[in-house]
This record gives C-alpha cells, sequence and structure tokens, in this order.
C-alpha cells in the first residue's frame, strides 16, 4: 500500500499549512477591503493614538520634569483650597449666630407660643391686586355670612404638623417615613443646626426638638456628621471641597412597648431530642425614619464596606447635607411647596441644559462647608445620649 503521508516528498502536514496560510490570507485581504472594517480600525487606533496618557508618553523627559513641577503645584494649590474651606466654616459659623434669632422666632410662630403682630404677618402676594378686587366683591356680597364664619371658624394654636408637613412634602424625606412614625413626627417642634466650635474638627449637628409625647423621653434627638477639608495624601488631585466622612447619631430613650424601630415576631421552635414545640418572641429591626438615628458606621479600619452599605451610607450623608443646607434655611418654603416647585423647575429644560445645570449644582455644593456639637446652653433641654 502507498504511504498517502508524502506527496512528491512533501509531508502533507506541509501541504495542509501551505493551504491554511493562503486561506488565512485571503480572508484578511477580504476583510481589510471592506470599508466599514478600515473605518473602525482606524478609529480605534485613532483613540489610542491621541489619548492623554500616550501623547505625554512621547514627550522629551525635560519636558515630562516640567510638568512633575506642576504636579507640584497643584497639590500646593488643593492645600490653600482646604484652608478656604475652613475659612469658609468659620464664616458660617459667624452668620449663623445672625440666622438664629429669626429661626428662634420661627419657632415661637409655629409652637404658638408667640402670636406675630399685625405688621410682620403682613406679606404682599405676586398676584395682590387680582387678590384684592377678588376680596372687594366677595366681600360686598358676603359681609354678613364672612363675619359669622369667622366668629366660628377654630383657631388652632401655632401652625400644625409645620414639621411633619415638610416630611411630607419633600421625597427624600417621605421614603424614610412610615405610618406608625407620624404620630411622632406630628410633635417635632424644630430642627436646628449647629456648627463645630473654632479650633474643633470640621462637623455639623442637626438637633430635632420634640415636644412630650407618649413615644420617648427625650427633648432632643441629635445627629452628627463629621467633615473633612483637607486632600487626600495618596490622591491629593481628587479634592473638590470639604466632605462628610462619617456621621454619630444618638440613644432614644424609648417607653415601653413604643419602640418603632424594632417589631415582635413569633417564632416556632422544636426540641431535637424530644420533639416537642414551642413558641419563642423575639425582636427584629423595623423600617423607620428614627433609625437615622443610629446610622451605618464608615469603615475606619481600611476594610471598604459592601455596595449595599456604601449607597446607604451615602444616602445618609446627602440626607444631612439637604436638611443643613435646603430644609432649616427655607423650611416655610418646603412647608408652602414653593421650594419644591422651585427645585423641579432647576432641574426641567433640555437635555443639554441639564448637563450644565447639573454642573453649577455640583459647583455650589463644593462651596459647602459643615460643623460639630456646640456646647450645651444653660436652660436648654436635655438631649439624647450620643452613641
Amino acid at each position: 500500500m502507498a504511504d498517502n503521508s508524502f506527496s512528491d516528498g512533501v509531508p502533507s502536514e506541509s501541504l495542509e499549512a501551505g493551504r491554511d496560510a493562503r486561506a488565512t490570507e485571503t480572508l484578511t485581504d477580504q476583510v481589510m477591503q471592506n470599508p466599514q472594517v478600515l473605518a473602525a480600525l482606524q478609529e480605534r487606533l485613532d483613540s489610542v493614538s491621541h489619548t492623554p496618557s500616550s501623547y505625554i508618553e512621547t514627550l522629551p523627559k525635560a519636558v515630562k520634569r516640567r510638568i512633575n513641577a506642576l504636579k507640584q503645584l497643584q497639590v500646593k494649590c488643593a492645600h490653600i483650597e482646604a484652608k478656604f474651606y475652613e475659612e469658609v466654616h468659620d464664616l458660617e459659623r459667624k452668620y449663623a449666630a445672625l440666622y438664629q434669632p429669626l429661626f428662634d422666632k420661627r419657632r415661637e410662630f409655629v409652637t404658638g407660643n408667640v402670636e406675630p403682630t399685625d405688621s410682620e404677618a403682613e406679606w404682599h402676594s405676586e398676584n395682590e391686586e387680582e387678590d384684592k378686587l377678588a376680596g372687594d366683591m366677595k366681600n360686598k356680597v358676603v359681609i354678613a355670612d364672612k363675619e359669622a364664619a369667622a366668629a366660628e371658624e377654630p383657631s388652632p394654636k401655632g401652625i400644625p404638623e409645620f414639621w411633619f408637613t415638610i416630611f411630607r412634602n419633600v421625597d427624600m424625606l417621605s421614603e424614610l417615613v412610615q405610618e406608625y412614625d407620624e404620630p411622632i413626627l406630628k410633635h417635632l417642634q424644630d430642627i436646628q443646626v449647629k456648627f463645630s466650635e473654632p479650633g474643633q474638627p470640621m462637623s455639623f449637628v442637626l438637633e430635632f426638638h420634640f415636644g412630650p409625647n407618649d413615644y420617648f423621653s427625650n427633648a432632643v434627638l441629635t445627629k452628627t456628621y463629621k467633615m473633612k477639608s483637607e486632600p487626600d495624601k495618596a490622591d491629593p488631585f481628587s479634592f473638590e471641597g470639604p466632605e462628610i466622612v462619617d456621621c454619630d447619631g444618638c440613644t432614644i430613650d424609648w417607653k415601653k412597648g413604643k419602640n418603632v424601630t424594632v417589631k415582635t415576631i413569633k417564632k416556632k421552635q422544636k426540641h431535637k431530642g424530644r420533639g416537642t414545640v414551642r413558641t419563642i418572641t423575639k425582636q427584629v429591626p423595623n423600617d423607620s425614619f428614627f433609625n437615622f438615628f443610629s446610622p451605618l458606621k464608615a469603615s475606619g479600619d481600611g476594610e471598604s464596606l459592601d455596595e449595599d452599605s456604601e449607597f446607604t451610607l451615602a444616602s445618609d450623608f446627602e440626607i444631612g447635607h439637604f436638611f443643613r443646607e435646603r430644609i432649616v434655611p427655607r423650611a416655610v418654603l418646603y412647608f408652602t411647596g414653593e421650594a419644591i416647585e422651585d427645585d423641579d423647575n432647576f432641574e426641567e429644560g433640555e437635555e443639554g441644559e441639564e448637563e450644565e445645570l447639573e454642573g453649577d449644582e455640583e459647583g455650589e455644593d463644593e462651596d459647602d462647608a459643615e460643623v460639630n456639637p456646640k456646647q450645651k446652653e444653660p436652660g436648654q433641654p436635655s438631649e439624647c445620649k450620643q452613641q
């Protein structure tokens, strides 16, 4: 039988390899003649050749040396910027003292401890003329009925459910509030922001002042947000202003059977040996706004948090910032809904406009500086104990 492994003295494996090479070359030629393939390849090459890092690598050593010097200057700029934000924080503390008497009077009006004078209660709306004409017409027609109705009209104390209404109006907060939280939040009388004292680490404290209630004995619940305003040693170019890095809550002194942050469940247990079954009760965590005062702690030992924990912590920081920057300074406008309408209008627009507006808003956030707790002033109600 003839041996088929050779043909004219050439091994068959070599013949097959030659045919495969020619087929591959033919296929390559066909692909490279395709305009779409050539365009995609050229685009890929262009993107690689024009990246900043690839460009820097082509520069002479002397130029790279000067770029390193510029980076040194940039780090120094970052440290100066950090000092700038520290002074902004000091300025905020100064002006907080000027705002506080107005916020104190706001609390007196809300709680009904003080009635505003006629001049304090005077407000000219944008539709004042139309309202006046409509009011005059109505007065001429129903003057007698109006006087009778005014005499019978109930006059509640202060502004009922002022802060609770704000919680309902703001989506970020209403999402946290459960139905069983609502009766408690109706006792919320004030929210205040306290800044850290000079020389203390940058931080701010949210104080939630409650009237007497059947749920807990604390007069004030606190949440402290710790800030950092310094470039990261490992990545100094990432510095964009002060940021919240951690927060502490407080212990709520719940009255017996009134803790809404836990719920009691019944669980059956079977004895391994005797086979008998018993029912036990067990307390497990429960969704509640008041978990806000038992925050997740940022990892301080170098270990990273899981994705869900990172999201929870970031949301907590965002809420604290929103209380400090928006809700407390502009509470009446969130009560009436005017601030919410302004926020909605700010976010609307064309796609390109949204990107510019979001950039502006981020820039504003970067200018913020924050705070730490003040010492309790004489006569101030007892606060909850920090955890």
